[in-house]
């Protein structure tokens, strides 16, 4: 592991302040920036840190590990790469950097249905260990038509989004004319000139395209007109009729994504969730919203019925450890991963799981934490 880091980047801070310097500003934007105000984003993270962990010098525990079961699988730890659409966009060839990373590093990897690699390729990279992110389609042939190419394909974990039942307010995309492929107006013409490895990565693995989709959507489109094929196909708006038949037709493991409330995690466990992740989609669609560790507090208490994970707002291995203690029984980033790549191409998927693992063991180490599952013994309650 320790080859692995590049130690002029030991923070994903690092990573983020390298990446803005390689990636157009209107690429770099859609990645790094939340909905509004910016509210939201900044909220997840600074609550997350309000948290305090104590540790147990006194005692006799052991080599701790690292290890954790999730979904009935065991990783070598507590944390994945969470989906996030638009990778080829945001640096080019990102989503197969990131799911060999994943795979070589036994983390999961799930693939949004709105990135720029597909199914089978995800599964091909990681031997069937995907995981994989459904957008719900309107039309029923598609929804089956996505679900038995992710069967066929052997992921052993679906993820249903419900926290997309409308498109945020982002005024960054909107100013940067943000599309796949990107509006070439002269302002995005001249970044991209100003950022050569980026140009010349995207000559080299070609313009990104909803590659899942790809079968689907008409020739020819122009922007507008893709813009409406999406909003015609898919539709965020879940509800128990929605879930039913997918609950139904996929036989593996089915987790609910985007889950901020104890209402919704009891209709969860109703419905026959496998699993949730806590989260609010990174602080990218409601700046009002409750942060994730936050909403974590009234939902823990639920999961002896049901596994309980969580995202947004986590960036380095002591967040990681915090939202664990605090009852999340694994995690997921997604930012952070991104700008690791964009910082770093080929090797900053490798760079940016190896320091926070490394992050992860020294905060179980120095609290004299033996198992992942013991951390909630190490929280200090506070107001």
């Amino acid at each position: 592991m320790q080859s692995e880091i590049n130690s002029n980047y030991p923070s994903i801070e690092d990573l983020r302040l390298k990446a803005k310097k390689r990636v157009p500003l209107f690429a770099f934007e859609y990645l790094d920036g939340g909905c509004n105000e910016d509210v939201s984003i900044i909220r997840n993270t600074s609550d997350i840190r309000k948290v305090q962990l104590q540790p147990r010098y006194l005692h006799n525990y052991g080599e701790s590990s690292t290890k954790t079961k999730i979904m009935g699988l065991e990783y070598d730890a507590p944390f994945g790469i969470a989906p996030v659409g638009l990778q080829g966009l945001m640096w080019p060839n990102s989503p197969e950097i990131l799911a060999r990373a994943a795979h070589k590093h036994n983390i999961p990897f799930v693939l949004s249905t709105v990135t720029t690699m597909d199914i089978e390729r995800a599964s091909e990279l990681t031997e069937g260990k995907a995981w994989f992110q459904l957008y719900n389609p309107v039309e029923d042939e598609l929804r089956d038509q996505i679900l038995n190419r992710a069967e066929a394909a052997h992921c052993p974990v679906l993820v249903l989004l419900c926290d997309v039942p409308t498109f945020g307010y982002r005024p960054r995309d909107i100013r940067n004319g943000l599309a796949l492929p990107p509006k070439m107006s002269v302002q995005n013409i001249l970044q991209i000139l100003g950022k050569p490895t980026w140009a010349f990565n995207t000559l080299k693995y070609g313009q990104p395209t909803f590659e899942t989709l790809r079968q689907h959507i008409p020739e020819g489109l122009n922007l507008k007109q893709l813009g409406y094929f999406m909003d015609k196909t898919f539709s965020g708006k879940l509800n128990e009729e929605r879930i039913k038949p997918i609950r139904d037709k996929w036989k593996g493991k089915l987790v609910l994504k985007g889950v901020a409330s104890e209402q919704d995690t009891l209709e969860a466990i109703k419905m026959g969730f496998d699993g949730i992740i806590v989260s609010n989609h990174g602080g990218r669609q409601l700046d009002a919203a409750q942060s994730t560790i936050s909403s974590l507090k009234s939902i823990t208490k639920h999961g002896d019925k049901i596994e309980i994970m969580m995202d947004s707002g986590l960036r380095s291995g002591p967040d990681i450890a915090r939202a664990i203690a605090s009852g999340a029984k694994f995690t997921f980033m997604g930012r952070s991963f991104m700008y690791g790549v964009a910082a770093l191409g080929n090797k900053g998927g490798n760079h940016t799981i190896a320091i926070t693992k490394r992050q992860f063991q020294q905060v179980m180490d120095q609290l004299c934490c033996k198992r992942v599952e013991d951390l909630p013994k190490h929280l200090l309650t506070t107001n």
